[in-house]
């Protein structure tokens, strides 16, 4: 090998190994799977729904409406023979015209709080660093799509798609969160986590639109909780940092 090419093989490694250091915590080391919902009506949060231009408003009600139902995945919980007081969140929608019509799902707070982004709209916030999602939904074979929408630790919103809704009755989808998403950064603290916004139904022009249900249970996510300690981790910990100066006051 040329001595010139070697020098730019070495520097090449040298970056590679700089940027590893800076950025280290994005290797998995800890993969841990939580459920962020489990729809069974247990949890701070109440789901909301919210059409597009074109839903149904009529005498009877508008549209779409949401509702926790006595329903779920026979393949996750079985027939439940303990008698469990198991649901899951059933969306009913109509629109008065075939389209990109949407429905947006989102959670808002059970004890009331407001975020300031809307009447009680909450954000779920992500522990470590999000690898996949995945969220059992129920399909009635119409070609709708499903997104996710995360917002990374400058604001910025991400579009996440768990794909179609093109089949029969219960499924698990599951998608890799793209690795483009910046869940860390180079100053402390590195872990720059994100939040769980809304889940958005599409419709394409060319399926009906005037009455359908859709289901969801379980939302689940596997993350990388692990954090590299040091000397002085504790300081980087914004909880922490914000005890000992309340403290010292």
């Amino acid at each position: 090998m040329k001595q010139g090419s070697f020098k730019a093989v070495c520097l090449v490694l040298l970056a590679i190994i700089a940027v590893g250091a800076a950025y280290g915590d994005d290797i998995t080391i800890n993969s841990t799977s939580i459920i962020l919902e489990s729809f069974d009506g247990d949890s701070p949060y109440v789901w909301k729904v919210m059409g597009s231009k074109f839903a149904t408003k009529t005498d009877a009600g508008e549209w779409p409406q949401a509702s926790l139902i006595a329903a779920w995945p026979q393949a996750l919980h079985g027939i439940n023979r303990e008698g469990k007081e198991l649901k899951s969140l059933g969306v009913w929608g109509r629109f008065d015209r075939q389209g990109f019509n949407w429905i947006d799902i989102y959670p808002t707070a059970a004890d009331g709080a407001d975020s300031g982004d809307g009447p009680n709209n909450v954000e779920i916030p992500i522990p470590g660093r999000i690898q996949y999602l995945d969220i059992w939904t129920w399909g009635s074979n119409l070609d709708y799509t499903l997104e996710a929408y995360f917002r990374d630790y400058q604001g910025v919103i991400h579009v996440v798609e768990l794909g179609h809704l093109n089949y029969q009755g219960w499924k698990d989808l599951q998608v890799r969160v793209p690795a483009s998403i910046p869940q860390a950064k180079r100053v402390l603290p590195r872990l720059a986590a994100l939040t769980f916004v809304k889940f958005r139904v599409w419709t394409p022009p060319t399926e009906p639109v005037a009455d359908f249900r859709i289901y969801f249970d379980q939302f689940k996510i596997l993350t990388d909780t692990f954090e590299s300690l040091f000397d002085g981790d504790e300081l980087a910990l914004p909880e922490r940092v914000e005890e000992l100066w309340n403290a010292s006051n």
